[in-house]
């Protein structure tokens, strides 16, 4: 999950986005984790994939895995299961769709005010092999 962090914040700073960087890069820890948890395959890795339009930044986690992520219900005796609550809490938008070939990509987006010029950039995740 460094990488995806690291990644992001050069990102965030090449686009010259100022604000909401804890965020977002809470966000892409959380999905990247969740992806390496329990979207990726053996030998797979997970894709991230983070856009800038419109005052928006979106982040997208794209995995080979099965199965429909969902909200926890945050028990706090538990060792985990709080990660879409936090993306649900700090994120202005989020989903989970469905992706051909098999897998899934979730994403979120941030509102981060008009600037520069919109763009892409993707990355991946350990062995990027989906």
């Amino acid at each position: 999950m460094r990488s995806a962090r690291e990644f992001a914040a050069e990102t965030l700073h090449a686009w010259g986005v100022t604000c909401r960087h804890g965020e977002v890069l809470l966000c892409v820890s959380e999905l990247a984790a969740n992806a390496l948890l329990h979207g990726v395959l053996p030998g797979r890795g997970y894709r991230l994939r983070m856009l800038r339009y419109e005052g928006t930044v979106r982040v997208e986690v794209h995995d080979s895995g099965g199965g429909r992520p969902r909200l926890g219900r945050g028990d706090r005796s538990a060792e985990g299961g709080r990660g879409l609550l936090l993306v649900a809490a700090v994120a202005d938008r989020w989903a989970v769709v469905a992706r051909v070939p098999p897998g899934k990509a979730v994403w979120c987006e941030f509102a981060v005010g008009a600037g520069g010029e919109g763009g892409e950039v993707r990355a991946g995740g350990p062995s990027d092999g989906l």
